[in-house]
């Protein structure tokens, strides 16, 4: 990774999304000054002192994204695509798989590798601000503090800014031979790796220059205990660190939070209090009108994750009337590809086949992933090109697409994250031309391959029944004889 360049750094391109009077604007055939790690300057042009200038021709110069939910290791997610129902195919622990004994899946390197793949991945795709998420499906409980100690020494390394803390849980979902789904808990456990998130988070909060910055995140909210997320709540707000907590997203998700605690999973937070101005809550997508004006009342953020939720046949319902009530709304990605410019686009789609072509435009979504995010986590410098703001910034290059009259309506209808050329955070160039220095882009799309392929062969040992892998992950169409 470049540091931080010496003098004033120019850069140039047909398009530059500034920000001026709270909102973002367009200058065509613009220009951006970075001095240090902080934007100097944006506008038409700049007369004083350049070490350096680079013209990106075709290509929109914008503020670099904010993915709250950001993928953080190999997606399992991928394999539900066209195999179900989850119970039956691996995505709930069957009761001969817990009564045997949950492990670990991956070593601790092919972890802390998985962090580092994935932290590149999401830099490729223009993402500057990373609240890595990864499932626990594969895990032995949560996450460790080892493998978020390797995690921060992968963002150091990369230039990623990050917020940081190991995901931790009260309990998880059980299943028995007919789909029978239900919650078991060990709260001491949870609240073990809540004591050692914590600690975690006192020793790593601040480093890197400031780029890396603590965060909590206890898992699903049907597998998190009251205790537990009380003493987040208090912990967190002393520290002045957001907190992720995964709700409102699938049908069981909602039963066994009514089960356990008589309500909605929204109205449950805010029963015990714990719903304040730092939580971020993905995902929304079976939250009732009452849930959303408690979020609204709370100050709390919705994390939009469109692709990950399209794919899976749900959608936020609905983005427009969330952000009339107030709610500030970042995106995530949540799954594989991390391509925030196509998960812009189905979040687009998905709101406009919940309310008509007229209820949002393409500066909506893509405020929510710049400017929402940054509002989500109360970081004003981020999030927007203007003087004093951090100089991370995201270069698309639209020299090979069909351009609209406007740049970010061409993001929406004709790039994608393969498009991205540029990255710099803090005023670093941590990617040129598409490439990160000390990468080997190859090697470890190969690696990741043979580390997804070996979880996948473990699969018959935590499905019910414990069939085969051909039975589990049915192939589109019969393969053919040698």
């Amino acid at each position: 990774m470049e540091r931080v360049m010496q003098g004033r750094t120019l850069l140039c391109a047909q398009w530059v999304i500034g920000h001026s009077d709270g909102r973002h604007v367009v200058h065509e055939n613009g220009v951006v000054a970075i001095e240090g790690t902080d934007v100097l300057h944006v506008g038409a042009s700049f007369d004083g002192p350049v070490a350096r200038r680079i013209d990106y021709g075709a290509a929109v110069i914008s503020p670099g994204f904010i993915d709250l939910d950001a993928l953080s290791d190999l997606d399992t997610t991928i394999l539900g695509y066209d195999n179900g129902p989850a119970w039956k195919k691996g995505r709930v622990w069957p009761e001969s798989y817990v009564k045997r004994g949950p492990y670990e899946m991956y070593t601790s390197e092919e972890l802390a590798f998985q962090k580092h793949h994935a932290f590149a991945h999401l830099i490729r795709n223009g993402i500057t601000t990373a609240l890595p998420i990864a499932s626990l499906f594969y895990r032995a409980w949560g996450e460790t503090v080892a493998e978020f100690d390797a995690a921060a020494a992968a963002a150091e390394e990369l230039g990623l800014r990050v917020y940081l803390g190991p995901a931790y849980r009260s309990g998880g979902q059980v299943t028995d031979e007919w789909g029978n789904i239900r919650a078991v808990f060990d709260e001491a456990r949870g609240l073990q790796g809540l004591a050692e998130a914590a600690d975690f988070a006192a020793r790593i909060d601040g480093i890197a220059g400031g780029r890396i910055r603590a965060m909590f995140a206890p898992d699903r909210i049907e597998t998190c205990t009251e205790t537990l997320l009380r003493r987040t709540s208090d912990i967190a707000d002393e520290m002045g660190a957001p907190v992720r907590q995964h709700c409102s997203q699938s049908p069981v998700e909602l039963r066994l939070v009514r089960e356990q605690h008589g309500c909605a999973p929204i109205e449950w937070l805010h029963q015990i209090d714990a719903l304040h101005p730092n939580w971020l809550l993905p995902h929304g997508t079976q939250a009732t009108e009452t849930e959303f004006d408690l979020i609204a009342g709370a100050g709390a953020s919705l994390v939009h994750c469109p692709l990950v939720s399209a794919r899976h046949g749900g959608m936020l319902k609905s983005f427009p009337k969330a952000r009339a009530r107030g709610i500030t709304i970042g995106l995530g990605t949540d799954t594989h590809p991390a391509d925030m410019i196509l998960n812009l686009q189905i979040g687009m789609m998905t709101a406009r086949l919940a309310d008509g072509m007229e209820a949002i435009r393409s500066e909506d979504m893509f405020d929510a992933a710049t400017l929402g995010g940054a509002a989500a986590l109360k970081r004003p410098d981020l999030g927007r090109l203007a003087p004093g703001a951090k100089a991370d910034i995201t270069v698309t290059d639209l020299s090979r697409t069909l351009q609209t009259p406007d740049p970010v309506q061409t993001l929406m209808t004709s790039a994608s994250g393969r498009d991205v050329r540029d990255v710099f955070i803090d005023g670093r160039r941590v990617m040129a031309d598409g490439v990160i220095p000390g990468i080997d882009e190859t090697a470890d799309a190969a690696r990741a391959q043979a580390q997804f392929d070996g979880l996948i062969a473990k699969y018959p040992g935590r499905t019910v029944g414990h069939p085969p892998v051909s039975e589990i992950f049915t192939p589109s169409y019969e393969r053919a004889a040698p």
